[in-house]
């Protein structure tokens, strides 16, 4: 896309890792929030992603510093695709990661050509909407 910027971010360490990361930026006007920003951060060996880190800008119009942090682990292959057995959120700190606040483990996961019927999709009609 043309709207997208990639560029080399400072590597981060943790628990003894050091990991490279590309920063992903926008030009102004690209999307609904073109001040956001995400670094991916992967192991120097495999090239495997293992964080990624994000802003959160939406609503606003300008960049932030703040970035958090996801890990993703345990990658599987499933159906030829490679998809993280887990993420987890971690706190932050000075740009950095920290401590781990929870994680969500993906079980039973089913890789389908099958199309999808779009009425899954669809808000059920007893659904609180909070505006």
């Amino acid at each position: 896309d043309n709207g997208i910027i990639y560029s080399e971010a400072p590597p981060i360490k943790f628990e003894g890792n050091t990991y490279p990361g590309i920063l992903i930026s926008y030009n102004s006007g690209v999307g609904e929030s073109p001040e956001d920003q995400y670094i991916i951060y992967y192991n120097a060996k495999t090239f495997q992603m293992e964080w990624l880190a994000y802003t959160v800008t939406f609503g606003k119009n300008i960049r932030s510093k703040d970035f958090h942090f996801i890990r993703y682990k345990d990658w599987q292959e499933t159906n030829g695709l490679k998809l993280p057995q887990s993420i987890s959120w971690y706190t932050y700190k000075d740009n950095l990661p920290q401590e781990l606040r929870n994680t969500i483990k993906f079980t039973n996961v089913i890789v389908s050509r099958a199309k999808w019927d779009s009425q899954i999709f669809n808000t059920p009609k007893d659904a609180l909407i909070i505006d």
